[in-house]
């Protein structure tokens, strides 16, 4: 995908003395008290920011936080203490600029940032004179949110259409590039891990993967709905019994390709779905009525960390077991381990296999950890996003 990237521009030299406007991704999750409990999307703006404030641009950062009503700020919607852990990471003053739309005064090798974008009158409808007000504030809008690259608003597609100049941040062309070497230009053979609760929240991911990928590795209920399928007894568990057919669809369009959906052989059952169940391990053809299934066996988790060992290129989505109870977690914690230990390129994204990746310390050995739950998924579905198509489009002028 061809894109103008900030990075480039930055190092020809055109980007001194410019008002940059950056679109991050700062909606960090936060306590009661309204106290930041975890600030890696924070970190993550870091860079880009850096880059632009280090090329001696006048800079411009907003982003959204929570969900806020137009037109109605509450104190709950301020970016306050984003702007105040973002001075401590960047070592300077970040003032916080509210009633921004129509003006704002910041000079070269200064940075602001512009309080909570989605209170603005039209930001989610992406209103054609909000964003024409937002691309006036800047000559560079620099997309860096790949969290919201899915959503056509005004801060993220409105104004890119607008501004003298839309280009892609270092946080959403590495996603770019990414994506498309996982899924555009991958290394054979490439293999999909698409758990979950519900087949009907993935069936158009599966089906989209289902034409490209040589192994399609289902998990969690997702797994179980696969197999009803195959005819197996899975007791009580989690699955979908009306979206049968189309698990059978996926498995068969896997199979005229030459494609597999591995079926589990044995699984972890128990009878109550409880941190201190106790955990009985069962041939899959053995699974009691009322048993419920909360994780892979040790003899699958076995030959799909086989596969995955053997891969060129691992998308990986959800993780295959109820990996936050300790007793049903050997499933995802052998496939993570497996992921980590190959010499596949591996993109992981979705927020329970991020927790997974945390919990096992993988991150270093993971190709690439993609920033966006929501704008990972709707790729995986073979969706062109509207970031993408916007930014792509200006750079043809």
């Amino acid at each position: 995908m061809n894109v103008i990237r900030f990075a480039d521009l930055v190092a020809q030299g055109r980007v001194r003395g410019q008002r940059v406007f950056i679109r991050a991704d700062l909606n960090v999750p936060q306590d009661d008290a309204g106290r930041i409990t975890e600030d890696t999307r924070i970190r993550a703006s870091v860079p880009c920011i850096r880059m632009a404030l280090d090329a001696g641009a006048a800079v411009m950062v907003t982003s959204h936080l929570g969900r806020p009503t137009e037109g109605e700020f509450k104190p709950a919607d301020t970016l306050a203490l984003v702007a105040e852990r973002l001075s401590q990471l960047l070592g300077r003053p970040v003032p916080l600029k509210a009633g921004w739309v129509d003006g704002v005064d910041v000079k070269p090798g200064e940075v602001v940032l512009l309080e909570n974008c989605r209170v603005n009158k039209g930001e989610k409808k992406n209103n054609e004179e909000l964003a024409r007000k937002m691309a006036a504030l800047c000559d560079i809008f620099v997309h860096d949110a790949f969290g919201t690259a899915h959503r056509a608003e005004a801060s993220t597609y409105g104004i890119a259409q607008f501004a003298k100049v839309a280009c892609a941040g270092p946080l959403l062309a590495a996603e770019i590039d990414a994506l498309t070497r996982a899924l555009a230009q991958p290394k054979r053979p490439l293999v999909a891990i698409v758990a979950g609760s519900k087949v009907s929240t993935k069936l158009t991911i599966l089906q989209s993967l289902a034409k490209n990928v040589d192994q399609l590795i289902v998990g969690g209920g997702i797994a179980n709905t696969f197999m009803l399928a195959a005819g197996l007894p899975i007791g009580k568990s989690l699955a979908e019994a009306d979206l049968v057919n189309d698990a059978k669809a996926v498995i068969d369009a896997m199979a005229a390709r030459g494609a597999a959906v591995p079926i589990p052989t044995d699984v972890v059952c128990a009878k109550t779905f409880a941190a201190d169940a106790t955990a009985t391990v069962k041939a899959a053809r053995d699974v009691a009525a009322d048993d419920m299934i909360l994780d892979i066996g040790p003899r699958t988790a076995g030959a799909l960390a086989a596969q995955l060992r053997a891969a060129g290129t691992i998308v990986w989505n959800g993780p295959v077991g109820v990996f936050e109870f300790d007793a049903f977690a050997h499933g995802t914690e052998t496939i993570a381990r497996a992921i980590a230990a190959s010499d596949a390129f591996s993109i992981a994204g979705g927020g329970d296999t991020l927790a997974a990746i945390a919990k096992y310390g993988i991150e270093k050995d993971v190709g690439y950890i993609s920033t966006g739950g929501g704008a990972f998924l709707e790729v995986l579905e073979g969706k062109t996003l509207p970031a993408f198509e916007i930014l792509a489009r200006r750079a043809k002028g």
